[in-house]
């Protein structure tokens, strides 16, 4: 499972996780019935207090992205793999919204990261050049 964690953006590390493996999630990345690292694992490879692992999933699970199974870890839900077109423009807008303030903080205008998202979309899925 790929998490970043950034102490810079003012974003609870618990919440960091949350929004990012909801991410993972509505993205197809994450499927239903995957066992998502027990908590001692991800705080370790995240470095964070286990604590803080232990919050998001219990986040996590409130929103019914993942279930516990008692004895067995914890997986994602049935019902997290069918996120909402709804849910899925609400964790872009988030990344949007990190994406303005970075480059608020960078001295980017508006104009110039629309051009470099622009760019990057072209680059990214044009065919590949030979």
């Amino acid at each position: 499972m790929q998490i970043q964690i950034t102490s810079h953006d003012g974003v609870p590390i618990y919440l960091q996780i949350f929004n990012q493996v909801k991410h993972l999630v509505a993205s197809g990345r994450l499927s239903a019935g995957e066992e998502v690292p027990p908590i001692r694992v991800l705080a370790e490879q995240l470095v964070v207090n286990p604590n803080t692992v232990a919050r998001a999933y219990l986040e996590l699970e409130r929103a019914g992205v993942v279930t516990k199974r008692h004895g067995a870890g914890t997986y994602i839900s049935e019902a997290a793999s069918t996120v909402s077109r709804r849910e899925k423009l609400k964790l872009l807008t988030q990344r949007v919204d990190s994406l303005l303030v970075e480059a608020g903080h960078l001295g980017i205008d508006l104009k110039e990261v629309v051009e470099l998202v622009r760019e990057r979309h072209d680059e990214t899925f044009s065919p590949a050049k030979e």
